[in-house]
């Protein structure tokens, strides 16, 4: 029997809404919706795929314990039972010896954050640690000093902007960092087409500059520099709008005082920037008088990306573009939820990490350091380790260190729909739905946040029902804690509440495990925000407009939660670390005087980080069996290398081996790999650990010394390699590339 069913897309801020066609209860095909109010009938190849990778012979359906070197399938009660009890023992150690790792596809679920963060609460334990500090945390960090708040995030105005730099991203193959906008490339042309002008800056001529205006090449981690220089043209050419400034800002003579001395002249040839063509940059971004900077992951990756985004924003700001109608627009989601977070003191938490000494970020401490807190011994030496939505030991920089790590723990526990690389070393092994199997609202920013081009509200039931013994992570974290004799949120009557309904709700189906009413908790979520009832939602497949989103002349004077309620424009934390500047400029010219080559990463059309290629039909072909040293054919030359040979990649940390391609559109002096390859020791990835390819972040540094001190983010992008012809054969089945006896990983 052939059914068609509505939801949306959660892989990605984009949400794009979908249609299902299923045959037997099974989803066979995947297709946009035409018809949804919010996404444009658009859906990338990534997400019409999604099906086949939780449809895969490889899915997890039963719990798993390891056993010498192998797993067996237990039952829910023997797991947590047995996890209950190893956590019981570790906690009279101390609650710190336990901690968490949250990646990426937890923040395209409501509920799951929410509940692993309560499980650690209940747990007495700070030791959180997410893959933000891989991508975004440097957002997060300048939102808390500039505006008070972590998740106040400004985004352009796509519908009215007239001048739009992008530095640093590439939303036709990425989409936005937290702005839910469907059908990049259309709306980038409609941007054109109203005469308005994009430039893209980035180290090479991407898929978002063949759609822009004008391109113009900047060497990797000299973002800072251009910024500075842009800030002191924009006060030299009288682009400060100082009456803004002075009713809604503070610290606008502070910061003239540090852009004063990093004229345009004396960036140029480190940026690779000329000094004309900087001025008429800020000059175009003056007179349109609706102007925007969009920044993204290829900053905020590189090693100076939270100063380079805090510099960004203050751009904005001083030239009256924040709250501006075409400029950067603070959004409003279902509740206020900066003001509700700053009454409650949520996110406010001044723990600081064991190693490092870092304060804690939106709930957590920096990735890069978490080897180290596993490693060093001590009385808060992390022994248990709960991963949940995410595989750190693709995406964690120096990646072969942290798997030593792990081997070392008393206890690893995964949440995961495979049998990934972490998984692969846990301990236990639980099985969760895939997004398709629960019902949910969109991604947490556009609801909560207002992050939307285009504001609507939607909300999905499951499409298909879990095969097996699979649950959702909020119905997980609430038993887990019951057997670890503790309550989410330190709350005893909450977690009664929970268990009672999760004892409540019997599955129709005999076989089938308890699970928490999720439908029941997702409408009382929307019922106290009066957005309306999930029912009804649900029942409109093509999402229906709502209050939220994001006006003009809306947050200033109005929504900053700052102390005094104005921008600080001049944070002491991000002061303090200008005192660096004159050093790293001095460090990054002696680099590139040297002629060292800087590794950035690059997006694939047909891959989605780490997740996707286990989807065959994704990583067929030529082009999707392995990832690339990609080099513009001058450097390739001159080290000796053609597009029949291998290449060692070597940092300080690590050396790769991978198939070179040639690509006039990167900047000499750069180099290029994509992330998310090198799936070799993974066990239950059939299709991907067959693959070649290598994992590129085994040559990022990790320790407190190599991550950021105000956000605690990794150097993932503009790292300093060799180069060279490889010293042997690619080895398909080493996640470097190199056979073991001769890998240096």
């Amino acid at each position: 029997m052939t059914q068609h069913k509505h939801t949306f897309c959660r892989i990605c801020e984009a949400g794009c809404g979908l249609q299902a066609e299923l045959e037997h209860g099974r989803i066979v095909e995947l297709r946009p919706n035409r018809e949804h109010i919010g996404t444009d009938g658009f859906a990338c190849m990534k997400g019409l795929n999604q099906h086949k990778m939780y449809d895969s012979p490889d899915r997890l359906r039963y719990p798993l314990k390891r056993v010498g070197e192998h797993f067996e399938r237990i039952s829910w009660r023997q797991a947590y039972a047995e996890i209950g009890a190893k956590v019981k023992k570790l906690r009279r150690r101390s609650p710190r010896a336990l901690s968490m790792y949250v990646g990426t596809a937890a923040g395209f679920s409501i509920l799951h954050p929410i509940f692993a963060e309560g499980f650690m609460q209940g747990l007495g334990s700070p030791n959180i640690f997410s893959s933000s500090t891989q991508d975004c945390a440097n957002r997060f960090a300048t939102s808390s000093e500039m505006y008070g708040f972590p998740f106040c995030l400004p985004f352009v105005d796509l519908d009215h902007v007239k001048f739009m730099l992008i530095v640093g991203t590439n939303p036709v193959v990425s989409k936005w960092t937290f702005l839910q906008v469907a059908h990049p490339v259309k709306r980038l042309k409609q941007v054109r087409e109203r005469g308005a002008q994009i430039v893209v800056v980035d180290p090479r001529h991407t898929e978002t500059a063949k759609v822009a205006s004008d391109h113009q090449f900047i060497r990797p981690n000299t973002d800072v520099f251009f910024f500075l220089s842009f800030l002191h043209e924009l006060f030299l050419q009288n682009g400060v709008d100082q009456a803004r400034a002075q009713a809604h800002m503070c610290g606008s003579q502070t910061l003239e005082k540090l852009a004063a001395d990093w004229p345009a002249e004396r960036t140029a040839e480190l940026t690779g920037i000329s000094a004309p063509r900087l001025k008429q940059l800020v000059a175009d971004y003056i007179t349109a008088g609706a102007s925007a900077i969009v920044t993204g992951t290829g900053l905020g990756m590189g090693r100076h990306g939270t100063l380079a985004q805090w510099l960004a924003e203050a751009i904005n700001a001083l030239s009256g573009n924040l709250d501006r109608k075409g400029g950067t627009l603070v959004g409003q989601g279902m509740f206020d939820f900066a003001a509700y977070a700053k009454k409650e003191k949520l996110f406010e938490r001044h723990a600081r990490s064991r190693v490092g000494g870092f304060f804690e970020l939106n709930g957590g401490f920096p990735g890069g350091i978490l080897a180290d807190e596993i490693l060093e011994p001590g009385d808060d030496q992390i022994r248990g380790l709960f991963v949940t939505g995410g595989n750190p030991l693709m995406t964690m920089p120096n990646s072969a260190r942290l798997r030593d790590a792990l081997s070392t723990l008393d206890l690893l526990v995964v949440t995961d729909i495979y049998l990934n690389e972490t998984a692969s070393l846990a301990d236990y092994v639980l099985p969760a739905t895939s997004p398709l199997e629960r019902p949910d609202l969109p991604f947490v920013f556009p609801l909560f946040l207002g992050m939307q081009s285009k504001p609507y509200v939607a909300a999905t039931d499951a499409i298909v029902e879990a095969d097996a013994e699979q649950k959702d992570e909020a119905t997980i974290y609430t038993e887990l804690a019951r057997a670890c004799g503790v309550s989410l949120f330190k709350s005893r009557p909450l977690q009664w509440i929970l268990q009672g309904l999760v004892a409540a709700n019997t599955p129709w189906r005999r076989g089938k495990p308890r699970a928490l009413p999720l439908r029941l908790i997702l409408d009382l979520i929307l019922r106290l925000s009066k957005t309306g009832r999930f029912r009804d939602l649900a029942a409109q497949p093509n999402g229906m407009r709502w209050r939220g989103g994001a006006r003009p002349d809306s947050y200033l004077g109005q929504r900053v939660v700052t102390d005094d309620g104005k921008v600080q424009l001049a944070p002491a934390r991000l002061m303090a670390e200008t005192s660096r500047l004159d050093a790293i400029f001095r460090s990054e010219m002696a680099s590139y005087q040297r002629g060292e080559l800087r590794l950035i990463s690059k997006r694939m059309h047909s891959t989605h980080n780490s997740w996707t290629q286990n989807i065959a039909e994704l990583t067929n072909g030529r082009m999707g069996q392995t990832n690339y040293l990609y080099m513009h054919p001058d450097d390739a030359a001159a080290h000796g290398l053609s597009e029949t040979d291998a290449a060692d990649i070597s940092s300080q940390t690590a050396t790769i081996r991978l198939p070179v391609k040639l690509l006039d559109t990167l900047l000499p002096g750069t180099v290029a790999v994509p992330h998310g390859w090198g799936h070799q020791h993974a066990r239950g990835l059939s299709v991907a650990a067959r693959l070649g390819g290598a994992n590129v972040n085994l040559l990022a540094a990790d320790g407190a010394d190599a991550v950021e001190p105000v956000s605690g983010m990794a150097h993932l992008s503009g790292i300093p390699v060799r180069i060279g012809k490889a010293a042997g054969p690619i080895d398909r089945g080493s996640w470097s590339g190199i056979a073991p006896e001769h890998a240096t990983a």
